[in-house]
Parts: C-alpha cells; structure tokens; sequence
C-alpha cells in the first residue's frame, strides 16, 4: 500500500513540471516576436523600439535641366611659330664685331641685328669710287674727241675711217665708265650689308651670332618669329576633321591656368598615314601664357546640341567615379518638408559651363537629385527635403 502512495505522488509532481514548462515555452514565444518593417508606402521606417528614424542631414533637390551648349572636340597639339625667318650674313668670310639683339627683344623691319667688320669692304668702296671718277674723265675726253672730229671731217680734214675711230673710243669709254659705276653700286651694297637687318618685323627666338666668328655661306645667325605671332598645330583624328570649320573658336588650357581663346584658320587637306591624325591651324593672339614650343590641350567648337546639366554641387566623385543621389518615392511630411531616403547612382559627366555640368548617362530627366549636401551623404541615408515657398527646391543647406 506504501508502494501505491509513492507511485501516486509522482505522477502528480510529473504533470506539475510539464505544466510549468509548457507555460514558460509559450512566455518566451510570445516576448520573441517584433512588429515587421514598413514598407516604402507605410509609416516611416522605425527603429528596434518603434521610433521614426532621424534624418541624417536637411538637403535640397533640383531636376536636370536641358540646355543648348556649344559642341567641342578635346584635342592637343604643339604652339608653333606662325611663320619663322633664319636670318644669316650675306658676306662670306668676315668677322662679326657687334651684337645688337638678345633672344626675347622684339625689333622692327631693317633694324640692325649685328655688325660685320667693313673695312675690307670700304676699302673696296673707295677703289670703286676712285675708278669711276678716272672713267669719267676718259669718257669726256672720248666725247670730246670725237665731237671735233665730226666737226672737222665736215670740213674735209679728217677721213671717214678716222671719224669711225674717234666715235668708237667715245663708246668704248661711256661702256667703261657703265662698268666702273655697276662696281662702285656693288660696293656700296656690300657696305650695307655689314648690317645684319630684320627682314620683317617680329620677336627674336634664337641666336647663334657670337663677336669675333667669322661668318660662314648659309649660316643662321638669328631666328625671327615673324610679327610675334604663333599658332596652335592641333592633332585631330580624322574622322573628326569634318566637324571642324574655319573660323570655329577654339580654347587651350595655358600652362598657367589661363583660358586662351584662338580661331581656326585653315584644316590641313591631308592626313598623317602613321598616325592617321590631321593638322588643324588656330591662329592665336598675343600673350604671355603661351610660347613657341609648349605642348598644350584644348577644345575646338564644333556646333551647338541639347545637354541634360545639373549643379557642379549634385556631382560626387568617389574612387574615380562620378555618383548623384537620387530621391525615392516620399514617404511622409508636411507642406514645408519630407522626409525620404536617397539612392546613390553612378553617372557619366561630359562638358562644363560655368556652374553647371552636362550628365551624359545615369538619370532620368524627371529625377530628382540632391543639390546641397551630397558629398555627406551615403547610399540608402534618410534626409529632410526643405523647398522654398514655390515649392522649388532652394541650392543651400539648411
């Protein structure tokens, strides 16, 4: 009987225990379970203990806007002398005394270079000058002579053959005396030529010429940049050359930063076979920023296009790449503001002007993307879209 009691007893302590752990199972299952996440079209987003998450940052917002910008092709090329003269010595053999001129100063047509030593050349001069004097006399005395022989030979003193004499020694001095003044003409020109000039004006880019040289046949003496002017020798591949016109405007990054503006002259009417590039001449105006010899890019104007631009301050570049935040659907707020969550797209930029920048592919025309702020922003952040009373959005952080 003893043995029943106990029996009975365990069996009532067993169902107690399963009880208890049945109730404590359905406790904790019951403390487990959350409320799910909204959608995009519910309440906002909340956080583990229900409340509406903050926004990260108070932006504005703007749409792209289409505009006709001017076409350009980007190309490069060298700046080249429009137009250079080598300027050497017409006398062979003489020793240069004077330099007037330095590499950079800019002369005037028949200014004076460099010297050359004349006194070989005025003594050759004077010898000239002396034989033409000698030769005038002998010519006078021929006429002379021959005029009183046809005086005479009227009279019957002198013979037809004697005339004939006297009239040939007169032409045979007039010739001589022709002669003796080509040579002092000569001479003359060999004297001014002991002036190096300018053949035009112009800035001087090179010099060789050194006192005490002797100058050489074909020797460059100096180098002239004819009136100072130079060129832009741009390289365009040739399936481009068609776009370009004379007379389009085109504009070179100087060294310095400085925006130089030129206009195409001419399109060359062949094309290198190697590189398969043709050359296009821009006439360029006078400035210091740019110099013979440099190497510089540009851009060539080849018409006008649509552009779909945004903000320079829309554009992000992260990793080499360009990125714009675009608005997801709104999911609450009042007339002044909305809260919403953005989305990071990457996107394909092309020209510039001024403020604004040409989005070539990427979005939509009817988006809407963040103006103010972008830089602070991360893919997926809640913001607070502040418009003005128009209900445009406004381009300054709030």
């Amino acid at each position: 009987m003893a043995m029943s009691w106990f029996r009975g007893r365990g069996r009532l302590l067993g169902a107690v225990v399963v009880a208890v752990l049945g109730a404590g199972g359905w406790w904790w299952h019951a403390a487990s379970v959350v409320p799910e996440k909204s959608s995009a079209g519910d309440a906002p987003r909340t956080s583990t203990h229900g409340a509406a998450i903050r926004p990260s940052l108070t932006v504005t917002v703007t749409s792209p806007r289409k505009e006709d910008w001017l076409q350009s092709l980007s190309v490069d090329g060298n700046v080249v002398a429009w137009q250079e003269a080598v300027i050497g010595a017409e006398l062979d053999q003489y020793r240069i005394t004077e330099i007037d001129v330095q590499v950079g100063d800019t002369v005037k047509k028949g200014q004076v270079l460099a010297r050359i030593a004349d006194d070989t050349v005025a003594s050759e001069l004077a010898e000239a000058g002396a034989l033409v004097t000698e030769q005038e006399a002998v010519a006078g005395e021929a006429k002379g002579n021959a005029e009183r022989a046809q005086a005479l030979r009227a009279q019957g003193f002198y013979s037809q053959q004697m005339q004939t004499q006297f009239t040939t020694a007169e032409r045979t001095a007039q010739a001589r005396l022709a002669a003796a003044r080509a040579r002092l003409q000569s001479a003359e020109l060999r004297m001014q030529k002991t002036s190096v000039t300018a053949p035009d004006g112009g800035i001087i880019s090179a010099r060789a010429a050194t006192v005490g040289s002797l100058t050489q046949p074909g020797q460059e003496l100096f180098r002239l940049i004819r009136g100072g002017r130079i060129e832009w020798q741009a390289e365009v591949p040739a399936v481009n050359l068609t776009q370009i016109r004379p007379g389009a405007q085109a504009i070179l990054s100087a060294p310095n930063g400085e925006q130089v503006q030129g206009k195409v002259r001419t399109v060359a009417p062949s094309v290198d076979p190697r590189t398969r590039n043709g050359i296009v001449f821009v006439d360029l105006p006078a400035t210091k920023s740019l110099r013979a010899g440099i190497f510089v890019r540009g851009e060539i104007e080849t018409g006008r296009g649509p552009a779909l631009t945004l903000p320079q301050s829309a554009v992000v570049l992260r990793e080499g790449h360009a990125y714009v935040f675009r608005l997801a659907t709104e999911s609450s707020g009042t007339s002044a503001a909305a809260q919403t969550h953005v989305e990071q797209i990457r996107v394909k930029t092309g020209r510039r002007s001024g403020e604004r920048i040409e989005i070539v592919e990427g979005i939509e025309p009817a988006a809407r993307i963040v103006t103010s702020g972008a830089g602070f922003l991360a893919d997926g952040d809640v913001v607070m879209v502040v418009a003005d009373a128009a209900g445009v959005a406004e381009k300054t952080v709030q």
